[in-house]
């Protein structure tokens, strides 16, 4: 096999562009950006999808040397981090939810590694965590995801076009969904321990000799414990809602962004 220059060129304008969003987003995207995973697999999924996906796109003629080239690179990186850190919302969401619920049961001091951000996570948000993982897989949220990515080049494709910043606005407004979402996937479980921290505050009150700090926490715990195990069949459909709501999510940010 005898290759030339022209045909390393040639490559470069069908391979390297794609491969420049796809890395951005495999390297923000739940599950792929956790630091279990090897980084040979990221960049080996990555190329392989390059590949797949690259001779169906118009090449590009930008230089890569120029300035221009620079600027059509950082595009395509910030597409791809864009759309990453929009599904990391479902993500933080369902993490918010359990931190809060944790915090009312008490066991805010039983702390995991998280391997997403490199530091320590309530138990009960590890758990609720690793639950979505699961979820995510058997929904197909991974193929989804590169459906998503794949799409863009389509809505977005690759060119010297500058970015629209109302993109990244969305973008912003899209976190709300962190609160909101997880908000209301913990709410069930923080109004029954409210109700049970105050019921042992009037309780306190009426018979100051009870000592609240030897009954609260057994109390709290096994309620909360009691209350997860009733509500954990909800998880599974908030999540699919959850789902499909942040991928409209994502195509109306690779839309701005588009302008």
């Amino acid at each position: 096999m005898q290759w030339d220059i022209s045909q390393i060129g040639e490559w470069q304008s069908i391979f390297f562009w794609p491969a420049l969003r796809i890395l951005a987003l495999f390297g923000s995207a739940p599950i792929l950006s956790e630091r279990s995973v090897p980084s040979q697999v990221k960049i080996g999924l990555a190329l392989l999808f390059t590949f797949l996906i690259g001779p169906t796109l118009p090449p590009v003629t930008v230089p890569l040397m120029t300035m221009a080239g620079f600027w059509l690179g950082l595009q395509q990186v910030l597409i791809g981090i864009a759309i990453g850190l929009t599904l990391q919302f479902i993500f933080g969401a369902v993490r918010l939810a359990g931190e809060i619920i944790g915090m009312q049961m008490g066991l805010s001091f039983a702390m995991f590694f998280d391997p997403v951000g490199g530091a320590n996570m309530p138990m009960m948000a590890r758990i609720m965590n690793t639950l979505l993982i699961l979820l995510f897989l058997t929904f197909n949220g991974h193929l989804w995801m590169l459906s998503s990515v794949a799409d863009s080049f389509q809505t977005l494709p690759i060119s010297t076009t500058p970015l629209n910043g109302s993109g990244f606005m969305a973008l912003a407004r899209t976190a709300s969904i962190v609160f909101s979402s997880g908000l209301m996937l913990g709410l069930p479980v923080i109004t029954i321990l409210l109700t049970i921290n105050l019921a042992l505050g009037l309780l306190n009150r009426l018979t100051p000799q009870l000592s609240i700090f030897v009954i609260g926490f057994p109390v709290t715990l096994m309620v909360g414990m009691v209350t997860m195990m009733l509500v954990m069949h909800t998880l599974s459909p908030f999540s699919e809602h959850l789902f499909m709501d942040v991928f409209t999510k994502v195509n109306e940010v690779i839309n701005n962004i588009a302008g």
